[in-house]
């Protein structure tokens, strides 16, 4: 039997955590598997023909299996079954045949399989041990191939192969060479050509490399933070080097350009936006790649409509669904339908079928629909200044039934990441939850969060648990100015960098918090950098300039100072760590570390590990535990 990861004997029992999650004792509309069981029905996919829809669905046991749906008939047949490992992921091949991925307990080396839709030829395509794969390209005009790429050769290398999704064969397109730069990216046109590279050199700047005349020419250097890359290749124009490139070369915002990859040239910028970074587009195969629409996140997601066609799409379903946020998420190769999804902040998620020729919209399903929209709290955008005068967003989630002058206690939930990711507007199950329970929740996009251009990104960096951290504070402050919140009953929660923010909010300023629940969370720095996985390594000077590098010694003593494992006599109140056992991001020993310094202390720590799960709880059942727990712990440090 495999040896379990980290100290054992270290996690609370479960007897610990019923006690726990009973201390929650008030009666609610709603419990804690309302808003996070597996919903009934979820993942949607339209099959290039539009005769099925796949989808995963949940047994009443939690398990989640792969479904289909006959469009026509609305008969619907189980097609692959969860066994122990859950399925991460699925997309359609061709109109026969369906691949998923599954990885091994959360340990994040994900495998490829494919079933037909008749259930025969199931089998694993990618068997190969330790490995990680990823599906890179999904070729609309090949039925018979992929494009994946996996680390097979050098586990701190990914490079791409054309992958047979009946056979298995595989062949290898690309080799990284010993002593060349490491390759974080690869392009492929429609038809399978490897047509651009892009390359780590100096361990943090990226070089794009465009084949011309069969020879790979360098066409961009950029530094982190800077952006050029290829969205899409433009098959629609009789020039092969055209290409839509996202690039925020010419000023702060990411913006979407038209450039000739051969002659190194902007065409035009077919779309900005000056408050924030775009970069969603999509184009129409059967009408010549024409541009149906550009999108990008604001406050909320904005879509741009460009074609006369998709105007048409979009305008009939603004006058369906009015001011809920709609997204078309799939369509058929010949464009006559379209699979909706509508969602605002107090609807998990509705799917409909767009069927143009008829002008009908039929609903398919609505996850979670026990969770009553009248019942669920707004989700408001902010906006305030940092200290160093920043202008900072976020979104606060006040309980539904908060009304002018209450003071609510408040749940602050900074992001994971940190760079690059921010929080949005929308459903947030665990803030929806938070409310019912009479908590406000708090989000800050502090600095070094993605899409509001490369300056505030760039002012994040070796600022993470200093500046950035400040800004979760100056958000916190700015709640309570607002008079919304009582602040002496402020909880902080979040996972992997979130969770890292949580041990760091209590060790930097331990009076501003009554509790903290740190998730997969970073508690050492030190440790941290020393257990990242093998294909996060060509990364390592890039993680070294986002964080902190323990080659330079002004640097080396800040890790120290900001590594709340060294720092657990600063936590003055209540703390509960939670840790998925097999996380490759977050090793077992960051929550171990912490756990047992303070333990050592004389301070008792709930720690729950999952022995099946990674960076997060992916099962129903241990979701559940987590949020149970979770809630008894909230009630028993911040209500009255």
């Amino acid at each position: 039997m495999k040896k379990k990861p980290g100290n054992t004997l270290l996690p609370s029992n479960e007897e610990e955590f019923k006690k726990l999650a009973a201390k929650e004792t008030g009666g609610y509309n709603y419990s804690v598997e309302d808003y996070f069981r597996t919903p009934q029905t979820f993942a949607f996919k339209l099959s290039p023909n539009g005769d099925h829809i796949a989808y995963m669905k949940r047994r009443d046991s939690g398990e989640r299996d792969l479904y289909l749906m006959d469009t026509k008939t609305k008969k619907e047949s189980l097609l692959k079954k969860q066994e122990q490992d859950l399925i991460r992921g699925f997309s359609w091949a061709n109109d026969e045949r369906i691949l998923y991925l599954q990885d091994k307990g959360g340990d994040e080396n994900y495998h490829v399989y494919g079933v037909d839709i008749n259930g025969a030829n199931d089998k694993e395509l990618t068997p190969f041990e330790g490995v990680r794969v990823n599906i890179i390209e999904s070729l609309k005009e090949d039925k018979e191939h992929i494009i994946i790429q996996m680390n097979k050769d050098n586990p701190q290398q990914e490079e791409p192969y054309r992958l047979n999704i009946n056979s298995g064969e595989i062949t290898k397109l690309y080799t990284v060479k010993e002593g060349e730069p490491p390759v974080a990216g690869y392009d492929f046109d429609r038809e399978g050509n490897l047509r651009a590279i892009s390359r780590i050199v100096d361990g943090v700047n990226t070089e794009l490399l465009y084949k011309i005349d069969g020879e790979f020419k360098l066409v961009k250097l950029t530094e982190f933070g800077d952006e050029f890359g290829i969205s899409s290749f433009n098959p629609g124009s009789a020039n092969p080097d055209d290409a839509y490139v996202i690039s925020n070369l010419e000023g702060d915002k990411i913006e979407i350009q038209l450039y000739d990859l051969k002659k190194n040239k902007k065409i035009n910028t077919v779309f900005s936006n000056d408050t924030y970074d775009v970069s969603g587009m999509a184009l129409s195969k059967k009408r010549n790649y024409e541009i149906d629409y550009f999108s990008y996140t604001g406050e909320k997601t904005q879509i741009i409509p460009v074609s006369d066609t998709y105007k048409k799409i979009y305008n009939r379903l603004k006058q369906e669904f009015g001011d809920k946020q709609f997204f078309t998420v799939g369509r058929t190769d010949d464009e006559s339908k379209y699979m909706v999804a509508v969602t605002s902040d107090k609807i998990v998620g509705e799917y409909y079928l767009y069927d143009v020729e008829a002008d009908e919209i039929s609903l398919l399903y609505k996850l979670l629909p026990h969770l009553k929209e009248e019942d669920m709290a707004s989700m408001k955008p902010i906006t305030f200044k940092s200290r160093d005068g920043l202008t900072l967003h976020g979104y606060i989630t006040l309980p539904h039934s908060y009304q002018e002058g209450m003071q609510v206690p408040l749940v602050v939930n900074p992001h994971g990441g940190p760079q690059g990711i921010r929080d949005s507007w929308g459903f947030n199950p665990e803030a929806q939850l938070f409310a019912s329970r009479g908590y406000a929740t708090l989000h800050v996009n502090f600095r070094i969060s993605g899409g509001y251009g490369k300056e505030f990104l760039k002012a994040g960096f070796g600022e993470i648990g200093r500046k950035a951290m400040d800004d979760v504070e100056d958000g916190v402050d700015y709640v309570i100015e607002q008079g919304w919140v009582d602040k002496d009953r402020i909880a902080i929660y979040g996972g992997s960098h979130g969770g890292y923010a949580v041990l760091r909010g209590m060790t930097k300023t331990p009076e501003k918090y009554a509790c903290g629940v740190d998730y997969v969370g970073v508690s050492n720095l030190n440790t941290f950098m020393e257990t990242i996985p093998p294909y996060w390594e060509k990364y390592r000077e890039l993680l070294y300039k986002i964080w902190y590098n323990p080659g330079i010694p002004e640097e080396k003593k800040i890790m120290a100072e900001i590594s709340p494992a060294l720092h657990v006599d600063e936590i003055k109140n209540p703390l509960f760590v939670v840790q998925g056992a097999n996380d490759p991001r977050v090793n077992i020993n960051e929550a171990d570390q912490i756990v047992e310094t303070l333990r050592s202390k004389g301070v008792e720590v709930p720690y729950m590990v999952k022995y099946d799960e990674g960076h997060g709880f992916a099962k129903e059942e241990n979701r559940l535990d987590l949020y149970k727990a979770m809630m008894g712990f909230f009630a028993e440090h911040l209500k009255n």
